[in-house]
């Protein structure tokens, strides 16, 4: 493995780990308020998570081809969840 590939592996888990953790803190949150912007919180987070680790997987198993489409799937879910975070802050219920 390259060291350009140990790298990224290192950040995709990095970023698998401490997204998982705010999903995690997010449907606490949910669970003890019963607040939907919580709930909202954790699906952006979720999907941004999702894209990471499907990015990672599929890079690996199609030794790093059509890396156009990885990234534009990668974004596409990436872009879903930040709207998410987005519309979970700016929520008033």
């Amino acid at each position: 493995m390259a060291p350009i590939e140990i790298l990224y592996t290192i950040f995709s888990l990095t970023l698998t780990v401490t997204g998982l953790s705010m999903v995690g803190l997010a449907l606490r949150a949910y669970v003890d308020t019963a607040r939907d912007s919580m709930l909202q919180l954790s699906i952006g987070f979720a999907l941004v998570v999702a894209a990471a680790v499907g990015t990672t997987i599929s890079a690996f198993l199609t030794d790093f081809a059509g890396a156009r489409s990885l990234l534009t799937v990668n974004y596409v879910f990436t872009t879903i969840g930040y709207l998410f975070v987005m519309y979970s802050i700016i929520s008033r219920r």
